[in-house]
């Protein structure tokens, strides 16, 4: 087995390194498929022309321009356009290039930089440099569509690197202080990145086989995926590898029984985070529909390399592994009760203050839902506003007609003027320019009076298109920054009123399957629904309160409940299926708390190393991954901490028995000396 990984490894790491030579953020692939928007993006690329790059450099001097920094601003651009020669030249309506502010203290020109040059990460650098020839306190900020595309890149650039090796650092920091073993630590990190490299070449291979859609932070998430749950999946093995070896003297026999206890668990836990990953499919989004196979391609991987790989090294490497701790055959295992079989019986003797307390505890995270919800604002989305973020707010300053995110519309040439004058008379537009005409069609810039990703300027944007499509026969289209942002927010929505009952429905089925009963389906479904509900309200205080961001991204909300249900439920299907094969032997009562003093310690270090992961994503400078990191490892910790701990063990002693039903173990089970049934609950302290 180790054999045949070592060929795949071969086999698959030059592939794997590939992966982001297929990852794009072109908004043509990330948009909504069958958005307006998509399909002016398309037609812009399409077009001759098409590919140029927009800049907008926008000077400015407190005090006032001078006659040196008009010369200045004149000079730069004659030299970058001259550089930077354009595909066509500029419609004579447009005037000069350099524009004045009416107060006189700006200047601004645009410049089109062919893609030929270069994509804008690699343009938006030296255009900087070349304009730093400038007289003492003329401030000069670089922005537009493809300079904000350029810092954009920039941040994700070496994304993936920094992301694998803090989360190695991160992982393997936890493994240690877990195992408290020099060299233990180091198996389930090989083995995991045996995981992940597998993962990366499969990705690649889907995106050239089936064109799926990978950007920057869907591969940041699936190394995320593949480190977290695969490190799981090795907790919860060892644990039952250590308790075997105490009653097997053959590791290789002990392996099989740890296997056998552990398999079914972990394989249900990859089979719902699979299918709920999977359910994204659905999402017309094409960044978020594209998680869905890359993920589930991770979970795959990590899987299949913890249910092979991992147990075929410890195998080989024996008892010793667990040095200095090293669990010796027919050694008893001690009996003490621990922290978790404490617990347990705190639970049994008040199972309502237990789980009305833990009910009362989500409730109070639950009231932070009340905070700021609302869409985050492209400018709001950098910890630290670069450049071209900033300057937007610059250029408003000083040119409010210009301060928007132009709007872009495409109509026929022969009703150009019709449409122009249509946009020009509808409220909300500042200022409405012709364009040229390519390709068989006509383009208009058109700037919103209102600041961009605001409710008034997507107001704008839809009036604009309700009259353009009125013009007949003109098959006008209307999109830009501004309005893709208005459809991802509206395709978003829509998303997730399918995705996520289609999320539940699919991680209902699999729990039933699993646990071979109605009730305890629903009742862990329904606490990791609260857990989601008090994780996102206790995030969102943070965020508004503490951190200061400006709102939510539209992704976050979907994303942060695909996995916290599908990976919070991992810790359900942990300890419930763990009740289940115990209940067989002592009822209910006794076999939940076995299982959580057998499965307490395993599921919270799985937390702690799942939150942990994810925590990795908010040493990121944007807050779009800020927000997924911290909302995930706070719902994780959560969840594994309080809901798997003490919620759904004080709800299963309450509901006794009548929680597996309607299968055999629901019912009264017969006394072996013919007397009768038991009571609902073996244990006669519960019984009183």
């Amino acid at each position: 087995m180790i054999g045949l990984w070592v060929a795949l490894a071969v086999l698959m790491g030059p592939l794997s390194g590939k992966l982001s030579s297929v990852t794009t953020d072109r908004a043509v692939d990330t948009l909504p498929a069958g958005a307006e928007s998509t399909q002016v993006a398309a037609l812009e690329e399409s077009l001759p022309g098409g590919e140029d790059n927009t800049f907008v450099f926008v000077y400015h001097r407190a005090g006032g321009l001078t006659d040196a920094d008009r010369a200045t601003v004149e000079r730069h651009y004659d030299t970058l356009a001259k550089r930077y020669p354009p595909q066509a030249a500029a419609p004579e309506d447009q005037g000069p290039q350099a524009k004045p502010s009416a107060d006189g203290t700006a200047m601004m020109f645009t410049l089109d930089v062919s893609t030929t040059y270069g994509a804008p990460e690699a343009i938006v650098g030296p255009l900087r440099d070349a304009a730093k020839d400038r007289p003492a306190g003329l401030e000069l900020d670089v922005t537009g569509p493809a300079a904000v595309d350029g810092d954009m890149e920039a941040v994700f650039d070496g994304i993936d690197l920094q992301v694998l090796l803090t989360t190695l650092l991160v992982v393997a920091l936890l493994l240690i202080l877990t195992y408290r073993s020099p060299v233990l630590w180091l198996i389930p990190l090989v083995a995991v990145g045996a995981a992940a490299l597998t993962a990366m070449a499969t990705v690649y291979l889907l995106v050239k086989g089936f064109g799926i859609v990978v950007n920057d932070q869907n591969s940041a998430l699936l190394t995320i995926l593949v480190f977290g749950v695969g490190t799981d999946y090795a907790l919860l093995l060892i644990a039952r590898y250590r308790e075997a070896l105490h009653h097997h003297e053959n590791v290789r026999v002990a392996m099989v029984h740890a296997l056998r206890g552990a398999a079914p668990a972990i394989v249900a836990s990859a089979a719902t985070v699979i299918a709920g990953l999977l359910c994204l499919l659905a999402a017309d989004l094409n960044s978020t529909s594209g998680l869905g196979p890359i993920g589930a391609a991770g979970i795959v991987c990590a899987l299949v390399a913890m249910l092979t790989l991992f147990p075929a090294m410890l195998v080989v490497l024996g008892r010793r592994i667990f040095w200095p701790a090293i669990p010796r055959f027919g050694t008893a295992v001690e009996k003490k009760p621990g922290l978790w079989g404490r617990l347990g019986a705190a639970i049994s003797r008040r199972r309502w203050v237990a789980a009305l307390g833990s009910l009362g505890v989500l409730g109070v995270f639950v009231i932070g839902l009340a905070g700021n919800t609302g869409a985050l604002r492209e400018q709001d989305q950098f910890l630290s506003a670069p450049e071209s973020v900033s300057g937007f707010t610059v250029l408003r300053q000083h040119f409010p007609e210009l301060g928007g995110q132009p709007m872009t519309v495409f109509t026929r040439p022969a009703y150009q003027e019709r449409v122009l004058d249509v946009v020009k008379g509808t409220p909300g537009v500042a200022v409405a320019v012709p364009g040229e005409t390519r390709g068989g069609w006509t383009d208009i810039s058109v700037f919103p009076a209102d600041a961009p990703d605001t409710v008034a300027e997507y107001d704008t944007i839809k009036r604009v298109r309700t009259a353009v499509h009125a013009v007949s026969g003109a098959e006008a289209i209307v999109g830009g920054p501004s309005a893709e942002h208005l459809d991802t927010e509206v395709t978003t929505s829509r998303d997730e009123l399918l995705v996520i009952p289609l999320v539940l429905a699919v991680v209902l089925l699999v729990l039933g399957l699993l646990l071979r009963a109605i009730v305890a389906p629903l009742v862990l479904m329904a606490t990791v629904i609260v857990s989601f509900a008090a994780a996102f309200g206790g995030s969102v205080f943070v965020f508004d309160t503490v951190l200061g961001f400006q709102g939510l991204d539209d992704s976050v909300p979907l994303l942060a409940f695909l996995f916290l249900v599908a990976l919070g439920v991992d810790y359900n299907i942990f300890l419930a299926s763990r009740a289940r094969e115990e209940t067989v032997r002592l009822g209910t009562g006794k076999g939940m708390l076995k299982a959580l003093s057998a499965t307490g310690g395993v599921i919270t270090s799985a937390g702690l190393v799942l939150a942990a992961t994810f925590a990795v994503l908010t040493s990121l400078p944007l807050v779009m991954l800020v927000e997924v990191g911290f909302l995930v490892a706070f719902g994780v910790l959560l969840d594994a901490l309080l809901v798997r701990s003490v919620l759904v063990p004080a709800l299963t002693l309450l509901f006794g028995r009548r929680i597996w039903w309607p299968s055999r173990l629901s019912r009264p089970a017969e006394l072996p000396d013919g007397r009768g049934s038991l009571a609902a609950d073996e244990e006669p302290a519960l019984r009183r």
